[in-house]
């Protein structure tokens, strides 16, 4: 769960810093829950994938300074006990039936 939460707050960093509505660090952090060093660290991250981010001191807001997008997106499916032996049988019956070949 700790990285969900850490994705979706990748990503209203992403959204808060295109739409140039960060404020200060520090409102920037608490908008997001985080501390201002956590805060720092994320923007190191944004710098690691080459986003173009600045701060404008005069308006007090970080920015991009051209065109650039994030896309994070997550994806989780619940599977029920049916389902994965419906999934793993496959790969049982697979490997039984390759071990009784080599065994033959």
């Amino acid at each position: 769960m700790k990285t969900l939460k850490q994705l979706e707050r990748l990503r209203k960093a992403h959204k808060l810093i295109q739409q140039e509505n960060t404020g200060t660090p520090e409102e920037f952090a608490n908008r997001l829950n985080i501390s201002r060093r956590q805060l720092y660290n994320m923007i190191e991250y944004f710098k690691e994938l080459d986003a173009p981010l600045l701060y404008n001191r005069k308006t007090n807001t970080f920015y991009y300074s051209y065109d650039f997008d994030l896309l994070v997106n997550v994806s989780v499916q619940v599977l029920v006990k049916d389902e994965l032996i419906t999934i793993y049988a496959g790969s049982t019956l697979l490997k039984e039936k390759f071990s009784t070949q080599i065994l033959c």
